[in-house]
């Protein structure tokens, strides 16, 4: 874990953050050969190869926990089938919730869901990781983890849009509120917990990242609805998951025939099919209908 005892400091990344005396930074993927865990934090789209190059390394059983938030594109696959796939002698767990490295690092108070389809795995898991400022809840519902954190990406991108148009908070909220409608209909056909997308990993992640210019994918949102185009906010910005997991999100949820219209704007936006205003057009013209 990092830590703020004086030790190696890592400016570049993560400013005033000192790494303890006990942790050894390398960049050689063969010194993690004797790992029994080895946290896979990477974006979504690196996940694959990550995992493949780890499955020739470690000792088989020892465990593989993602902590990308997202769909692999191509193949429309969440993170732990990736890591099925390119590890398959590694038991995989997913590791979602609402955190900021920078809190993190900074030992903050954070609480985050650890998933495993073994539940005992994932609660011996969780007990390793957790420490006084990280606390760790464990759960058997990887789906309902994974799509909260893929959709959630997804919204806040549609979030920060809201804001840099000048919508005010009462849409803010509105967006939330309907986007985790969406997320609960995708969920739910998949077979998620209902209690697991109202929790850390689904609601919990989607107020953070929705509200928090400190949010990668708000704040490329931000941009978009301040008129910046989408190449240059590619070209100014640091990694938005969310970009690259639109279009995915939106291939899973139509071959559930789940309906996503906010998430579906956002694809539209970022494929260039529409303008951000005239997105939010688009969805206020919807007709009428229950609130589900």
């Amino acid at each position: 874990m990092l830590t703020l005892a004086k030790s190696r400091a890592y400016p570049r990344r993560l400013p005033n953050v000192f790494l303890a005396e006990s942790v050894k930074a390398t960049s050689d993927i063969v010194d993690l050969a004797d790992c029994q865990a080895t946290l896979v934090a990477v974006p979504a789209q690196a996940t694959r190869a990550v995992a493949e190059g780890l499955a020739e390394i470690l000792a088989p059983g020892a465990a593989l926990i993602a902590c990308a938030k997202g769909i692999e594109r191509g193949a429309d696959l969440f993170m732990t089938e990736v890591l099925n796939e390119a590890a398959p002698n590694h038991p995989a767990a997913i590791l979602s919730g609402p955190s900021f490295a920078a809190d993190v690092a900074a030992g903050l108070p954070t609480a985050v869901t650890l998933a495993a389809k073994d539940e005992a795995l994932a609660q011996s898991l969780a007990t390793a990781l957790q420490s006084r400022s990280f606390r760790l809840y464990h759960s058997s519902d990887v789906v309902g983890v994974e799509i909260g954190g893929a959709a959630k990406n997804v919204l806040a991108i549609a979030s920060g849009i809201a804001v840099g148009l000048g919508l005010g908070p009462s849409a803010g909220a509105a967006l939330i509120a309907r986007g985790f409608a969406e997320l609960s209909r995708l969920g739910a056909a998949f077979g998620a917990r209902p209690q697991t997308l109202a929790g850390l990993s689904g609601l919990g992640d989607l107020v953070l990242t929705c509200s928090s210019p400190q949010s990668r994918n708000f704040a490329f949102g931000l941009k978009l609805g301040q008129g910046a185009s989408v190449k240059e906010t590619l070209a100014s910005s640091k990694l938005a998951e969310g970009v690259y997991t639109a279009r995915a999100l939106i291939e899973i949820a139509t071959a559930r025939d789940v309906d996503m219209p906010i998430a579906a704007s956002v694809d539209a936006v970022l494929t260039g099919a529409i303008k951000p205003k005239a997105a939010v057009g688009a969805l206020l013209a919807r007709p009428p209908k229950a609130e589900a």
